[in-house]
C-alpha cells in the first residue's frame, strides 16, 4: 500500500499537469483492464462506445456526456503516450506564463471545441455522409493542442528542441501542426483533423482574449473546483497575537514590513493563481482586505 499512498500523495500535491496526467493514466488503465475481462468472456467491448464522442447528432443526444469524457479516453498505447509527452512539454511551458486554472480550463475548453468541430463538420460535409453513423472520436488531442496553441502565441519566438531537426521556434512547429491537420482533413484521420482544428480555434481564442483582457479559461476551471470534495476542516479559525508597536519607528518598520509581504503576495497571485497560495498567505490576504 506504500506505492498507492504515494501515488495518492503525487496526485494530491502535484502539479495540475501532473493530474491530467494521472487521470488520462488511470481511465486508459481501467478500459484496457476492462477489455481484458471482455475478451476473456467471449463477449464484445461495447461498454467504451458509451464514452467516445459519436459523429452521428441522434447517438450524441443519447450520451451527451461523452463530449467531455472522450477528452480523458485513450485506447492505444501509443496514442496516450504522443498526448501526454505533448501535455507534459508544452504545459510547461504554457505555465510559463499562466496560472494552472488556465491550464485546467483551456483542456476543457479545447476540448469542447475539438468536439464541437468534429460533430459539426461530419453533418454538415457531404463527404461524411456515410461515415457519420459509424465513427467515433476519443483522445486528448484537441485539449493540448489547445494549449501548445496558446503558448505559441504567447511567445512564438521561443526556441525548443525537435529530435533530428534542431533547434526552432514555437510558432514554425504550430504553424506546421495545423497545416497538418488541414491536410489530414482528407485521409484516414479525419475526425481526428477536425478536433485538433477546433483545439487550434480554442488555443487562439484563449489568447486573444487574453491580450484584451478577458479570461475564459479560469472561470471553467473554477466551475470544476464546485464538483470537488471538501476536506473537513480540524479548525474553524485561527486567532493571531501581534504584538503592539512600541513607539513610531517601530509601527513604520512593522507597517513597511506588512506592505512588502503583501506585494510579495499578490505578485505570487499574478504569477502562480490564488490556488498556489498558503494557509498562512491566504490570511495575510484577508486581514489586509479587510
Amino acid at each position: 500500500m506504500e506505492i498507492w499512498d504515494e501515488i495518492k500523495a503525487s496526485f494530491r500535491e502535484g502539479s495540475v499537469i501532473t493530474r491530467l496526467i494521472y487521470v488520462n493514466l488511470s481511465v486508459f488503465l481501467v478500459f484496457r483492464l476492462l477489455q481484458v475481462v471482455f475478451f476473456l468472456s467471449g463477449s464484445e467491448f461495447t461498454l467504451i462506445r458509451w464514452f467516445e464522442l459519436p459523429a452521428s447528432i441522434e447517438a450524441f443526444i443519447r450520451q451527451p456526456w461523452s463530449l467531455v469524457t472522450y477528452m480523458f479516453l485513450h485506447f492505444d498505447f501509443l496514442h496516450i503516450l504522443f498526448n501526454l509527452l505533448v501535455l507534459y512539454w508544452f504545459g510547461r511551458i504554457f505555465m510559463d506564463y499562466f496560472n494552472p486554472a488556465q491550464l485546467l480550463g483551456l483542456y476543457i475548453a479545447g476540448g469542447l471545441a475539438g468536439g464541437v468541430f468534429y460533430i459539426l463538420a461530419y453533418n454538415l460535409f457531404p463527404a461524411f455522409g456515410n461515415a457519420v453513423r459509424f465513427t467515433y472520436l476519443l483522445g486528448a488531442s484537441a485539449s493540448v493542442i489547445a494549449i501548445l496553441i496558446a503558448a505559441a502565441f504567447r511567445d512564438p519566438n521561443r526556441a525548443i528542441h525537435l529530435m533530428l531537426i534542431g533547434k526552432i521556434p514555437l510558432k514554425y512547429l504550430a504553424l506546421f501542426m495545423v497545416i497538418s491537420y488541414i491536410i489530414g482533413i482528407s485521409g484516414s484521420n479525419a475526425g481526428g483533423n477536425l478536433a485538433h482544428l477546433g483545439g487550434v480555434v480554442a488555443g487562439y481564442a484563449f489568447f486573444a482574449m487574453i491580450r484584451n483582457g478577458k479570461d475564459f479559461a479560469s472561470p471553467i476551471s473554477g466551475f470544476l473546483n464546485n464538483f470537488r470534495p471538501k476536506k473537513p476542516s480540524g479548525k474553524k479559525f485561527r486567532v493571531i497575537h501581534r504584538q503592539p508597536p512600541r513607539d513610531d519607528y517601530e509601527y513604520n518598520r512593522q507597517k513597511a514590513s506588512d506592505h512588502k509581504e503583501l506585494n510579495r503576495i499578490l505578485d505570487k497571485i499574478a504569477e502562480k493563481g490564488y490556488d498556489a497560495l498558503t494557509k498562512d498567505e491566504k490570511e495575510t490576504l484577508f486581514r489586509h482586505g479587510k
